[in-house]
């Protein structure tokens, strides 16, 4: 009876054993898994946190990037201005315009260089110079003598620039469609007809760049075309002394002045003239013939 007292006595302190110990397993699960929950939900709010602020990021530098989109520039304007400017002394004046289209930041164009019939410098110089420096560079060629021309034009092309980069724009996608219908084409046929339609947007392509660059051009650098010449001072000093040929020339000019003026002189009296002529007339052959024959008659009368 001792022996199986004791043995039940000893099964019971196992049977209590194991549930504690399945006891404290389970809580240790519980656990567990609570971290695990919690370490999840962590992880997720991490990557939630995460991808919000990649999205922040991404539409800030979107929105950046809207900001530093290229915008229209306003109107696209075409100047050019022709001056004539008579000085003391071509070259000098011819430098000092090199000089100040050079500091606007321009360019010197075509020049060339001549005398006339009486020896005076001519001097006519193409200067290319930035929008913003027009009116400055301008006014520094104005005071370089005596203006005796000046003709200045403005020409709005803003509508041309727009429809051109349309037009570059639409032909740059019209041939690299071309080039994807080459590159899926099997037939030969099919290759080399669409090998010239190539070839003819390409060249419309190039003359629109063409077109596009020349506007880029001219919008950009002003155009001036500066003539000079020389007062000519020392020619005119010289030629106070009159030659023979001054004298013969001037002897002409008087002698056809003279000429002119009798001319006027009969125009105005060749009316009057032919008015007397013929009054002269009648009294010659009618008046005068009368009176004679009534002379005569009564002359005979008193005899």
């Amino acid at each position: 009876m001792r022996a199986s007292s004791k043995s039940a006595h000893h099964r019971t302190i196992q049977v209590f054993a194991g549930l504690l110990l399945a006891i404290a397993l389970a809580l240790t699960g519980c656990t567990n898994a609570g971290d695990d929950s919690s370490d999840s939900g962590a992880g997720d709010s991490d990557k939630a946190a995460g991808l919000q602020a990649e999205g922040n990021g991404k539409g800030a530098a979107g929105s950046k990037a809207d900001r530093e989109q290229p915008k229209l520039t306003g109107t696209h304007i075409i100047r050019t201005a022709k001056l004539t400017v008579r000085v003391d002394d071509v070259p000098e004046a011819l430098d000092e315009a090199r000089e100040a289209a050079e500091d606007a930041g321009g360019i010197v164009g075509n020049e060339s260089t001549s005398r006339d019939g009486e020896g005076r410098e001519r001097s006519r110089v193409v200067l290319r110079v930035p929008q913003d420096k027009y009116e400055d560079v301008l006014t520094a060629l104005e005071g370089t003598g005596k203006l005796l021309g000046k003709d200045a034009k403005a020409q709005d092309v803003t509508d041309q620039v727009v429809d051109v980069e349309s037009r570059v724009k639409s032909q740059r996608a019209s041939v690299a469609r071309v080039r994807e219908l080459m590159d899926r084409a099997n037939k030969l046929s099919d290759v080399v007809t669409l090998e010239g339609e190539l070839s003819t947007r390409q060249a419309d392509l190039e003359s629109l760049l063409a077109q596009q660059a020349s506007l880029k051009d001219r919008t950009s650098l002003a155009t001036i075309t500066l003539s000079l010449t020389e007062n000519g001072a020392t020619a005119d000093a010289q030629d106070d002394d009159p030659s023979f040929g001054d004298a013969l020339g001037g002897g002409w000019d008087a002698f056809v002045t003279a000429l002119r003026w009798v001319a006027i002189v009969l125009a105005a009296v060749l009316p009057f003239a032919a008015v007397v002529a013929l009054l002269a007339l009648l009294w010659l052959r009618v008046v005068r013939p009368r009176w004679t024959r009534r002379a005569a008659g009564d002359g005979q009368g008193e005899d």
